[in-house]
C-alpha cells in the first residue's frame, strides 16, 4: 500500500504462509492429506482481488511440495507475474523440522527451492520454518544457500497452551504427537528478541532474523488470526488490541511483521472441505472486510511492503 507521505514512516511488511488444503487435513490427523487436496485455484485468485484493491505487495511463504505438482503451478505463477515476492517454506511442511539432521535440511530446502523457482520464475532469498520450527542447523544451510532472511521465530510464551489445545481437537497418533512435542514453540520462547536481529550461527556466520511480530513487553501474538478471534467477540475489542499493539510498537521503535494465513481470508462458503476448522464459519465477505480495516489501519502508521524490502532496510540501517 503506497502513500504519499510513506518514506516519513517506519516500515513494516505483511508476509503470508500459503498453507494448503492437505497439510491442514495433515496437522488435524485426517485421512487423504496424502493425496495433496489442493484449495489454491480458489483461494489465489481470491487473495491476489483483495491485494489489488489495496495496492498491497507481500510476501508468499510457499511449500515446495504445492510447487512441484502441476495442477497448482498456473496459480503459484500468478503470485510473481501480479508483483508479489516468493519466499521458502520447506518442501514437505513438516513442524518438527528443527529435528532434522543438517544433511536432511539442506535436502528439504533446497527442493523446495527448486521447485518454487520452477513454479514461480523466481528464487527465494527469505525462509519460514512451518510451525515456526527452526533450529541453528537451518539457519546455517539458510546462510550456505545465499538466503538474506529467516522469519521463523514468533517471541510469544502461549505456545504450550496452544499445542495443548491442538493435541485435544486435532486426531492424532502417539507417534505423531511426538513428532508434534515441540510444536508451537516453548514458555522460553517469550524471551526471543521481538525487533529483527543478527543471529550469530555455531560456524561463525550469521543471517538476519525477522520475527513474527507480538506486542512488545506482552508478547502475545496480533498476526490476523487473533485479530478475527477477537472481532467475533467484538470488534470494538479488537480495535482496541490492534491499536495497544501499534502503539507499543511505535513506543518500541518495532517494524513490524505481519503475518496471513490462507484461512484468515476465506472462509467454509468457499472452501467446504476445512468448514470444521476455527473460524471457518465466518464467512469470506466478513474475514476480507476485517483484513482491509486492519491493513488500513497499519497503513496509516507504516510503510507496508514485502518481507526482502523490509530485510534491506534493517541490514542498511
Amino acid at each position: 500500500m503506497k502513500h504519499s507521505d510513506s518514506n516519513k514512516k517506519p516500515i513494516a511488511s505483511i508476509s503470508l504462509d500459503l498453507d494448503n488444503q492437505w497439510s491442514y487435513m495433515k496437522i488435524h490427523g485426517d485421512k487423504g492429506w496424502e493425496d495433496f487436496p489442493t484449495y489454491l485455484d480458489i483461494f489465489i485468485p481470491h487473495v491476489l482481488k483483495v491485494l489489488d484493491d489495496l495496492n498491497l505487495k507481500i510476501t508468499f511463504f510457499i511449500v515446495g511440495q504445492d510447487a512441484i505438482l502441476p495442477k497448482n503451478e498456473k496459480y503459484l505463477k500468478m503470485i510473481t507475474d501480479r508483483g508479489h515476492e516468493v519466499g521458502n517454506h520447506s518442501f514437505h511442511h513438516e513442524s518438527w523440522l528443527h529435528k532434522y539432521s543438517k544433511e536432511e535440511i539442506r535436502n528439504e530446502l533446497v527442493k523446495a527451492e527448486k521447485a518454487i523457482i520452477q513454479a514461480t520464475g523466481e528464487k527465494p532469498i527469505g525462509f519460514r520454518g512451518p510451525g515456526f520450527s527452526w533450529s541453528n542447523d537451518v539457519l546455517e544451510v539458510l546462510n550456505e544457500m545465499g538466503y538474506i532472511y529467516d522469519a521463523s521465530t514468533l517471541p510469544t510464551w502461549i505456545g504450550p497452551f496452544a499445542r495443548r489445545y491442538y493435541f485435544m481437537t486435532a486426531k492424532l497418533t502417539k507417534e505423531e504427537k511426538k513428532d508434534r512435542s515441540d510444536l508451537f514453540g516453548n514458555l522460553k520462547d517469550g524471551f526471543y528478541k521481538l525487533k529483527p536481529h543478527t543471529k550469530h550461527l555455531d560456524s561463525g556466520k550469521e543471517i538476519l532474523e525477522i520475527p513474527v511480530t507480538t506486542i512488545p513487553f506482552i508478547k502475545v501474538p496480533f498476526h490476523l488470526s487473533y485479530l478475527l478471534y477477537l472481532s467475533g467477540i467484538s470488534k470494538a475489542l479488537m480495535r482496541l488490541y490492534l491499536n495497544i499493539a501499534l502503539i507499543l510498537c511505535k513506543i518500541t521503535g518495532t517494524r513490524p511483521s505481519f503475518l496471513l494465513h490462507p484461512l484468515d481470508l476465506i472462509g467454509g462458503d468457499q472452501i467446504k472441505q476445512l468448514a470444521f476448522f476455527p473460524g471457518m464459519n465466518i464467512s469470506s465477505d466478513v474475514k476480507v472486510d476485517v483484513f482491509k480495516e486492519v491493513i488500513l489501519k497499519l497503513g496509516k502508521h507504516f510503510s507496508l511492503e514485502n518481507m526482502s524490502n523490509h530485510a534491506i532496510t534493517e541490514l542498511n540501517d
